[in-house]
């Protein structure tokens, strides 16, 4: 009995560390607090980060100079800080010592340092560009105030920021795709203790991110017949780019990352078999998407694709498979490109006064389907979503089509004639 309670009155353990199992760019890792108590350990990330020379230098080094006894002073203080708040409580808990360190700790943890360790993770895992997107998002939110602090982001501060943001005339969509950017930052940042839960900006009577409103204009199935029966010049780049568009269009709206990736490998007899970059790197086990290949999604592998059929050949010349993640994402944004002009063209040619693009393309996959009775849970699947709410919120402006055309009939009695 008096060996428990020796035990409850006993204080934490603290350690200044160099925490070596998660090395950032140029051969730097992060400092830590580790914190031990009743044999659990906890680790808190400093805002602090060296090579493993640099911080020996800086806490144990036999001569320092003026800026590592700084730094040092700075580094041990948050060790004192934590001292200070053990001494205060008259029972240890984690809840109670995060709330008051973590509040504290977190005031000199910067918004730009956060986003800019995530985008160096980004581009060495090849996600280029997510990297790009977080980049983007980092800019705007520095165009707004710059220099801040993760803790300075309150649900006030982002509800100023989208009014701000749509004055500029930034689409929700766009104040959406940045906010969603720094709600990953923020739970990055709460699981390895850079700032406590209490701080957290959104959800329900906090910051709820907009949602853009989803007005496409689907092609209609007329469009799509003219689109291919159009006549461009033999193996002219604009008749490569029709076929392009009529293939995403053919196998299950595939977006135009995915139809480069595609190998020989891919194709099992009269059936195309491929996973979804954007998925493949989850964790989770994800049904590869498997298509039909009929025979004009065939013909137009014949007319265009790599002679070289061998295991391992891209079926389409856009990738070698030996780029850097860098030129990959280049290679595939100037294929779009490409398809995307020539088919603006061909729209203009044969009047139609929709966007034309290999968004709509995999758009009006879906989109057809839906007219022809196809249910929304088999469209997810067919293109490869990892959720309903997704295929639903693609679907949105199809579905507000629909409404408007069950209204249109309620007073179609208008029109008969006495």
């Amino acid at each position: 009995m008096y060996a428990n309670s020796m035990q409850m009155l006993r204080k934490p353990t603290t350690a200044i560390l160099l925490d070596t199992r998660r090395k950032k760019a140029k051969d730097v890792y992060p400092v830590k607090l580790r914190v031990t108590y009743q044999r659990k350990q906890v680790y808190y990330t400093l805002p602090y980060n060296f090579t493993e020379e640099d911080f020996k230098q800086v806490m144990f080094g036999e001569k320092p100079g003026h800026k590592e006894k700084e730094l040092k002073k700075k580094i041990q203080g948050y060790e004192n800080k934590a001292e200070d708040i053990f001494d205060d409580m008259t029972l240890f808990t984690w809840e109670t010592f995060e709330k008051r360190f973590l509040t504290d700790s977190a005031a000199s943890g910067t918004l730009e340092a956060a986003y800019n360790e995530y985008i160096v993770q980004l581009k060495r895992a090849g996600r280029i560009g997510t990297a790009v997107s977080y980049e983007a998002s980092l800019k705007s939110l520095n165009k707004f105030v710059p220099d801040t602090k993760l803790i300075d982001i309150t649900p006030h501060f982002l509800h100023a920021y989208e009014k701000w943001a749509l004055a500029k005339e930034m689409t929700a969509t766009t104040v959406g795709f940045y906010m969603r950017c720094l709600r990953c930052i923020f739970n990055i940042a709460i699981s390895e203790g850079t700032i406590s839960n209490e701080h957290y900006p959104f959800g329900k009577r906090k910051y709820e991110i907009p949602t853009g409103t989803n007005t496409k204009k689907t092609l209609s199935l007329k469009d799509i017949k003219n689109i291919y029966y159009y006549q461009p010049q033999e193996k002219s780049t604009e008749a490569m780019a029709r076929d392009y568009w009529l293939f995403i269009y053919f196998c299950n709206g595939i977006n135009v990352k995915d139809l480069c990736l595609l190998k020989y490998d891919n194709i099992k007899g009269d059936v195309l078999e491929f996973e979804r970059a954007k998925t493949a790197r989850t964790k989770r086990k994800v049904e590869p998407i498997r298509v039909i290949l009929d025979v004009d999604a065939k013909a137009i592998i014949d007319r265009w694709g790599n002679k070289n059929t061998a295991k391992g050949m891209h079926i389409f010349p856009v990738l070698t498979g030996k780029e850097t993640p860098e030129r990959e994402r280049q290679l595939i944004q100037q294929i779009t490109h490409v398809i995307n002009s020539h088919m603006k063209n061909i729209a203009s040619a044969l009047k139609i006064e929709k966007d034309v693009t290999t968004y709509a393309a995999r758009h009006s996959f879906a989109t057809v389907l839906l007219r022809s009775g196809v249910s929304t849970e088999r469209i997810s699947e067919a293109l490869g979503h990892s959720s309903m709410t997704t295929t639903k919120n693609y679907l949105a402006g199809f579905e507000d089509e629909s409404k408007r055309d069950v209204a249109k009939s309620l007073v179609a009695f208008k029109n008969i004639s006495d």
